[in-house]
């Protein structure tokens, strides 16, 4: 099943990295989030990318482009004959990634709208986000779409608190404190979706339209959109907070993605 995963946006909320490169080459640790996110999917046997370009995506395209020379270490040979020689390999040689150019100012709908044609007739396909990590079991997760029978079914998750959350009694003491919570009886759409080659049906072909709105609400409407709930890790990268967050939990060795 291919798996396409949105990298076209601006990342304005995390605009100390944006300016200068797209928010899924932000790096989490010495890889950009987007390999992350890939290497979730690579370990569930989902090796086939496709990647709906836009905000500096010759930045992407040049790092898959060169992707040995980004892994591996290597011997040039600098005579009249000049060569290179890699060594040691890397994980990912069995990866298929297309890079699909779907416009700098357009809107997720239309970004999928215009991958369609690298998407089998009558196969259903993943979507997901290009700046979000979770432990979400992707093999449950496409079980349980194939289960509801419905055009689409989405990631369902608790949102990460911003802020740290207080309990404080009516004396002024504070009795809890926790750290960025969980808002435990709110959902929302944490990406990591699967979609039946319907879906393509209710993306228009117009870029000013957002996954999130219009199609999402007519799913709805028809009865169409499914939901997996997931209790798990759960975390988006919007801010700068937030990117330092999922570093130091990959540095430390504690990152819950990290499955593969």
């Amino acid at each position: 099943m291919k798996v396409v995963i949105l990298c076209g946006g601006k990342g304005t909320r995390l605009r100390e990295e944006t300016e200068y490169r797209p928010k899924p080459m932000v790096p989490i640790g010495n890889r950009p989030i987007l390999w992350h996110i890939m290497k979730t999917y690579a370990h569930y046997g989902h090796k086939d990318f496709v990647l709906c370009l836009g905000y500096k995506g010759d930045m992407i395209k040049d790092y898959f482009r060169n992707y040995l020379w980004n892994t591996c270490d290597v011997t040039l040979s600098l005579g009249q004959k000049p060569a290179a020689r890699f060594h040691h390999g890397h994980g990912e040689e069995d990866w298929s990634v297309t890079l699909a150019d779907t416009g700098e100012n357009t809107m997720t709908a239309h970004r999928v709208k215009q991958i369609q044609r690298y998407i089998p007739e009558g196969k259903p396909f993943m979507l997901t986000y290009g700046d979000g990590l979770a432990t979400i079991d992707i093999k449950a997760l496409v079980a349980a779409h194939k289960k509801s029978r419905k055009v689409c079914t989405l990631s369902a998750v608790h949102p990460a608190g911003r802020f740290g959350a207080l309990r404080i009694e009516a004396d002024g003491r504070i009795q809890t404190f926790s750290e960025k919570p969980q808002f435990e009886d709110a959902h929302v759409n944490g990406g990591y979706m699967v979609c039946e080659h319907r879906m393509f049906d209710y993306l228009p072909d117009d870029p000013t339209v957002m996954l999130e709105r219009q199609p999402m609400e007519k799913l709805v409407r028809d009865g169409q959109l499914n939901a997996y709930p997931h209790e798990g890790f759960w975390q988006p990268m919007d801010t700068y907070q937030e990117t330092q967050h999922l570093n130091s939990l990959w540095a430390a060795g504690n990152a819950p993605w990290k499955v593969w």
